[in-house]
Order: C-alpha cells, then sequence, then structure tokens
C-alpha cells in the first residue's frame, strides 16, 4: 500500500512537472515572446543541455555551435530520417529535422547532454522542436511577406522614375504585370501627402487602401514625409482629400491633369498646391485652383518662342534630349540631391545633365531669371511635342520674350498678383524686387536696402501666405513670381544662346 501511494506521488509530481515546462514553453507562442534563440536558450536550460539549431548549409541559426556529423546532418536535412538518438563519447545526443517553409532549407535541432536523455527531457526536445518550426514558418512568412512588399515598392517608383524621365513606354511594359490598366490612360494627375517621417509608412497604406489599389502609391525618395500618389481617376482624389480631412498632422497638394509624359511637371505642381494646403483649413489645395502665366500667353505665340529657346537640343538623340530635359525640369524644381533621389541617379549626374543643358542654351542657370524663363519654356515644350505629335501647324516665326510677356492680361495678372503686397506697410514689394533681382540672397538684399538680412528673410517670408506661394525655396512658385516681376518690368530681362540686348535678330532675349 505504502508503495502505491509513493507511486501515485511520483506520478503526481511528473504531471505536475510536465504542466509547468509545457506552459512555460507555450509562453514562447504568444505574440511578445516569438523569438526561435529564446526559445533555445530556454530549452538549454529546461534540458541541461547544449543546444544548436543548424541549417542545412551549415548556417547556425540559435544556440552554441557545436561539433555534428556531417552524413548524419545530410540525411536529416534531405529527409531521409526525421530524428536520431546516439552517443558520442561522452555526450547523448538527440537530433530532430525542423521543417522550413519552401525554398529555405530544412534545419537540424541538435541537443547533447552529458547524462542519458530521461522520458521528461525527450518530451522537451521533441516539443519544443515543433515550437521552433512554427516560430521559424511565422518568421520566414513574414520575413517573405516584408521582402514582397519591398520589392513591390520598389517597383512602383521605378515606374515613377521612368514616367520622370518622360519613357512611358517602359513605365506602362513594367507596370503591365502587376497592375494591369494602371497606366492604360493618356493622362493622370499627381498628388503628394505629408505627414511626419513616423508615419509615413501607415499613411501609405491608407492610400492603398483608399485608392483600392488603383493609383500608383510611392514613399517620395526626396521627402521623408511625402508619399506621391498618381492617378487617372477623378474618384482618387475625392478619396485621397477624405483621408487628409480624417487625419491629423496630414496635407494634399494635388496637380493639375496632365499627360504622362508631364509626369515631373505634374509633381512639381502637386509640391506647389502642398505649400498653399498649410495655409488652409481643409488642408488641400490643387494646382489648378489658381491662373498660372503660361495660361495667359498666345498659345501659339508661346509655342513658338518655346521651339526657338529649345532649338539647341533638338540635334540630340531623343532618348537623351528627353533625359536631358526631364533632369533640368527637376532641378530647376528642387535642390540637386533631392532631384537625384527622385531620379534615382548621383546629384553629380544630375549636376552634369544640368550644366550641359545650361552650355547648350548658353544661359546661366545662376541667374535667376534665366531659371525662371527656361522653367517656363520647359513647362510649355511638352505642349509644343504634342502640337507637332498631332500633326498641328507650324509654330509662327518666334516672338521676343518681352513680347510674350507683353499681353495684356498677363500684365493684368502680373500687376494683381504683385499689388496684394502694396498695403504692407513694410514695403514688401520693395523688398521682394530687391531680394529677386540679386538671386533670391538674403545678404546682398540687405547691403542694397540698408537692413539686416534676418530682416529681407522676414519680409519674403511674409510675402508667401499673401501670394499663397512658397518663395524661399527654388520652385514653380518662386518662378511665377519672377515672371511677374519680367511683366510689370521690376527686373531685367534674361539672356538666352549668347545674345545681346536689343539685336535685331535676337527673339530670346527680352
Amino acid at each position: 500500500m505504502a508503495g502505491r501511494e509513493d507511486g501515485t506521488r511520483q506520478r503526481d509530481a511528473g504531471a505536475g512537472e510536465q504542466v509547468e515546462w509545457a506552459a512555460e514553453l507555450l509562453d514562447h507562442l504568444r505574440p511578445a515572446g516569438r523569438d526561435v534563440r529564446r526559445v533555445v536558450t530556454w530549452l538549454a536550460g529546461a534540458a541541461e543541455a547544449t543546444v544548436t539549431l543548424r541549417d542545412g548549409t551549415g548556417r547556425l541559426l540559435a544556440g552554441t555551435r557545436a561539433p555534428l556529423d556531417d552524413g548524419l546532418l545530410a540525411d536529416l536535412t534531405s529527409g531521409r530520417i526525421a530524428s536520431a538518438a546516439l552517443e558520442d563519447g561522452d555526450r547523448h545526443l538527440r537530433l530532430v529535422r525542423v521543417e522550413r517553409v519552401h525554398p529555405a532549407p530544412a534545419a537540424v535541432l541538435a541537443v547533447a547532454r552529458e547524462r542519458p536523455f530521461d522520458r521528461r527531457s525527450a518530451d522537451i526536445v521533441t516539443h519544443t522542436a515543433q515550437v521552433v518550426e512554427l516560430l521559424l514558418a511565422g518568421h520566414e512568412s513574414a520575413a517573405a511577406g516584408h521582402r514582397l512588399r519591398r520589392a513591390t515598392s520598389d517597383l512602383r517608383l521605378a515606374i515613377l522614375q521612368l514616367l520622370m524621365v518622360e519613357d512611358t513606354v517602359s513605365a506602362r511594359r513594367v507596370a503591365a504585370g502587376l497592375w494591369p490598366g494602371l497606366l492604360d490612360t493618356d493622362t493622370a494627375c499627381v498628388y503628394v501627402v505629408e505627414s511626419s517621417p513616423e508615419e509615413r509608412d501607415r499613411l501609405a497604406e491608407q492610400c492603398l487602401s483608399v485608392t483600392e489599389d488603383r493609383a500608383l502609391v510611392v514613399r517620395c525618395p526626396a521627402m521623408d514625409g511625402h508619399v506621391i500618389v498618381l492617378t487617372p481617376r477623378a474618384a482618387a482624389g475625392r478619396q485621397l482629400r477624405s483621408l487628409v480631412g480624417r487625419t491629423p498632422g496630414v496635407f494634399l497638394g494635388g496637380s493639375a491633369r496632365q499627360s504622362l509624359v508631364r509626369t515631373a511637371t505634374a509633381y512639381g505642381q502637386a509640391v506647389s498646391a502642398l505649400a498653399v494646403a498649410r495655409f488652409r483649413p481643409e488642408k488641400a489645395a490643387v494646382y489648378a485652383e489658381r491662373t498660372h502665366p503660361e495660361r495667359l500667353m498666345d498659345p501659339a505665340e508661346l509655342h513658338g518662342w518655346t521651339a526657338h529657346v529649345l532649338r539647341p537640343l533638338d540635334a540630340l538623340p531623343h532618348h537623351t534630349r528627353a533625359e536631358l530635359l526631364a533632369t533640368t525640369r527637376l532641378g530647376l524644381e528642387f535642390t540637386a540631391v533631392a532631384a537625384a533621389k527622385i531620379l534615382g541617379v548621383s546629384r553629380n549626374t544630375v549636376r552634369a545633365r544640368m550644366e550641359r543643358v545650361e552650355a547648350l542654351l548658353r544661359t546661366d542657370f545662376t541667374d535667376l531669371s534665366a531659371r525662371a524663363t527656361v522653367h517656363l519654356a520647359l513647362n510649355a515644350q511638352v505642349g509644343l511635342d504634342q502640337r507637332l505629335a498631332d500633326g498641328g501647324a507650324e509654330s509662327p516665326a518666334p516672338v521676343r520674350l518681352t513680347d510674350l510677356l507683353a499681353g495684356p492680361a498677363l500684365r493684368g495678372w502680373a500687376g494683381d498678383l504683385l499689388g496684394r503686397l502694396e498695403p504692407d506697410t513694410r514695403r514688401l514689394r520693395r523688398t521682394l524686387r530687391t531680394w529677386l533681382a540679386v538671386g533670391a540672397n538674403a545678404e546682398r538684399a540687405a547691403q542694397t536696402l540698408g537692413v539686416h538680412p534676418q530682416t529681407v528673410r522676414e519680409h519674403v517670408r511674409s510675402a508667401e501666405p499673401v501670394l499663397e506661394r512658397q518663395l524661399l525655396a527654388a520652385g514653380s512658385d518662386l518662378y511665377e513670381v519672377v515672371l511677374a516681376h519680367l511683366a510689370a518690368g521690376d527686373l531685367d530681362q534674361p539672356l538666352l544662346h549668347g545674345t545681346k540686348p536689343g539685336h535685331p535678330d535676337s527673339p530670346v532675349h527680352g
């Protein structure tokens, strides 16, 4: 009777002990504890053993590296046997095959003890191998999902970069495999959604969700808080506005509808509109909501002037010309570093391409008026190319820039825009004109005006909400204000093609 009672107590103790280690092992399957290395470490303590987890190539996945028979490992990883138990000198070994997600090679969990394995330690090894298999499968599935998401994200960026350099044929070819029909369109809008860099990934997923995965959603490579969305669907704009409206700290800028070949232009418009959105209670703005100078010019005269300005590039191979034009367009909108990130090239490449354009046009991009004038020509160039592709009439004889800017509609627009600054007693218009005349250099403007450079910066910053344009960063907004000053006669006309002012055969300069 006493023996039976002792036996019962031993079985009860063994059962309680098993419940204890099993509970500890199951804890490692909780979301907060899913770590293969921690499980292997726990096994080493629970079994009082040295534990090694290796894959079929011999790579240590977790635990302590220990010598193992290569032939036995090959039998286990190939699937010829599922487990093995043996004595190797002073060591008692248990080896268990651990399946992994294909195509990863199977792994082997090897447990070595100085004492023989009893039932408890053998059970611990068997069950731990099952837990390790689950954790590896979960980790590898998550890693595969992450790699897939990263590859998809990189592919979206590659498509955008192809569109930025006007290679719509390649962009459509790349997109067709994963997003059939996405770029089967002649026109699209570009939106830029801004959040904090920490929230950007979540925002990108939300943009994909609200646009129902029917838009090209790209994490901007140049601005950490920006998500770029290209879509042909008008509904996407409403969906993005709704997202921004209900999400604190998020802003939206949108472009006018543009042809795909003008994606770079559309992107610049969206960034410009984003600057306006920051001043608006609805936190959203679209570029087409305001009048732009090129829309007030005679289209035929604008295209004739543009063709003349860009004629030195016409002798280049088509792909080289398109590459130079697209790079210069972005380089005038953003810094060389930002443009390089957007295009996926080095900043030296951006600078070299822009210097080549500068040399061909015989102009100086350090001259702000020259930059604004070339920017105008580049924006009008795509429309000119489309006219020629459609078999439109030849452009008329090129006009001078002064004639292009002298139309009553454009002069009226310039007067109204700059007139907004007149009521300010700080004479913001005078400060702005002086600042632009010296290449947007606050120090030089301050010397001319006899004030502190910080005063110049404050005046320019104060002019931004009045004009609804971003001035302290280069881009479309700044160039529009420069053109307004040129139309009003407040700035000297720039030189292009090396012409001299007043030359009778000079249709490019003022």
